[in-house]
């Protein structure tokens, strides 16, 4: 039975150390109760307590880092089974999967695709996070010369896939600074596999023809002290695949079975030949519940609805999702152009601003930061109020880049006017539409 808060603080030090980035031992206990912290962060607890607090110190999905360094993907650590009980914790990598025996063109085009493709969206930057590299040639200088290809592209975050283990080995020698996940332990290599992922400190992904056939070789893996596994299932259809990880994510967190606590890695580019139908193949592991998830090919119109929908997936539900407090400058405005405020409610921000782009008038758009809420919502909360926002007015430095002083407010929070009047003297303050839709003849209509 998982152990409460209070009973994981009874068996830590009690030092409040703050060694293990908590600023006390009953916020780390808290933490650990949870599955959010991993008992190893405790410098100071004994090995007694550390034998009663195996269990509660491990999340139900073992958290595995793939790479190094500030890039590096991380994922498992999830307790929840579905996102609205709590929130899911690390998102799934997306990644594409070059192939040693590919024309050297068809290479580089990949490649400069999963550099170059990137997007940004409320203060975030979206972009793929892996590259699998598979070993098909039979040839171990080709595979090399993959790797070596792909790390002078900058890419630190590496799948390394091949059938023999003789050129596997070399291949994860070539890049084990890296830390690469090697793929894949099968009932015929588990043993010979398991101990180059020990002696190369790196991750190793299973792969088997069943649930069992996996949690039999994760046993073994955790019997040799290799903690950091990925699970393939082997399942090739979408219906099967789903099925699978479904069944691994209760099982670890409703049953508490450990041999099925992993990642999952999963290809929807090896179950149909429709690049349209791997992405929504695709789509589908983002919520349920892909660690990795590998596709022929990345392009912008298949990376950035699923980065979009993996960046909304893992936000806190508990958390409004917000854009960056700021000024926001739109169509290139001037001196003498408008200037709107607004909530930094994502949704509010992404309606406001596009509806200012399409109007094409140079527009300064004001952002302020009310926690994630829409502008009503803030207003009734006293965040986005007369006093809230002519401080941010004055210090965000917006009266040195126009030459007037008018600011345009939501006309849904029109009653804010008359103390925003007292609170910023020296400018003028008018109603905007209530709908950003109306945003367009308004702004076309302003003179400064």
């Amino acid at each position: 039975m998982a152990l409460t808060g209070i009973d994981i603080f009874k068996l830590l030090p009690k030092t409040n150390c703050q060694e293990c980035g908590v600023p006390t031992c009953m916020a780390f206990a808290m933490k650990l109760a949870a599955g959010q912290a991993e008992l190893d962060a405790c410098p100071y607890v004994s090995d007694e307590a550390r034998q009663q607090l195996e269990e509660a110190s491990a999340p139900p999905i073992r958290p595995v880092v793939i790479g190094s360094g500030d890039t590096a993907l991380k994922v498992g650590g999830e307790n929840v089974i579905f996102r609205h009980e709590k929130t899911f914790v690390n998102k799934p990598g997306i990644g594409v999967l070059l192939d040693d025996g590919m024309d050297g063109s068809v290479l580089d085009d990949k490649l400069k695709k999963f550099t170059g493709i990137k997007y940004e969206r409320v203060g975030l930057e979206l972009f793929a996070d892996i590259v699998a590299l598979r070993e098909s040639s039979g040839d171990a200088n080709a595979f090399l010369g993959l790797i070596d290809k792909v790390k002078k592209a900058g890419v630190s975050n590496m799948v390394l896939m091949s059938e023999k283990t003789d050129i596997l080995s070399e291949g994860v020698k070539a890049a084990k600074e890296l830390k690469p996940l090697i793929y894949a332990a099968t009932n015929g290599n588990c043993k010979d596999l398991g101990q180059l992922a020990l002696d190369n400190e790196c991750p190793l992904a299973v792969k088997g023809s069943s649930l069992d056939e996996v949690a039999a070789m994760t046993k073994e893996l955790t019997d040799m002290k290799l903690k950091d596994i990925v699970i393939d299932t082997g399942a090739t259809t979408l219906r099967q695949s789903f099925e699978d990880h479904i069944g691994i994510r209760r099982a670890a967190l409703t049953d508490k079975f450990r041999p099925l606590g992993f990642p999952t890695i999963v290809f929807p580019c090896t179950m149909t030949d429709d690049p349209l139908q791997e992405t929504l193949f695709a789509s589908t592991f983002i919520p349920k519940y892909g660690g990795i998830i590998i596709l022929s090919e990345l392009e912008g119109h298949n990376l950035f609805p699923l980065a979009v929908q993996r960046m909304n997936i893992y936000t806190d539900p508990q958390r409004p999702m917000a854009t960056t407090e700021g000024i926001y400058e739109i169509n290139s405005p001037d001196t003498d152009s408008p200037i709107v405020i607004t909530s930094n409610f994502a949704l509010t921000y992404f309606i406001v601003s596009g509806e200012v782009e399409s109007s094409r008038v140079p527009t300064w758009l004001l952002i302020k930061d009310t926690e994630g809420l829409s502008v009503l919502t803030a207003w009734a909360a006293g965040k986005f109020v007369a006093d809230a926002i002519a401080p941010f007015v004055k210090k965000c430095g917006i009266e040195d880049s126009v030459s007037h002083r008018k600011i345009i407010i939501p006309g849904a929070a029109a009653t804010i006017s008359g103390e925003l009047d007292e609170e910023l003297p020296d400018w003028e303050v008018q109603i905007g539409p209530r709908e950003a839709a109306h945003l367009t003849p308004f702004l076309k209509n302003w003179s400064a």
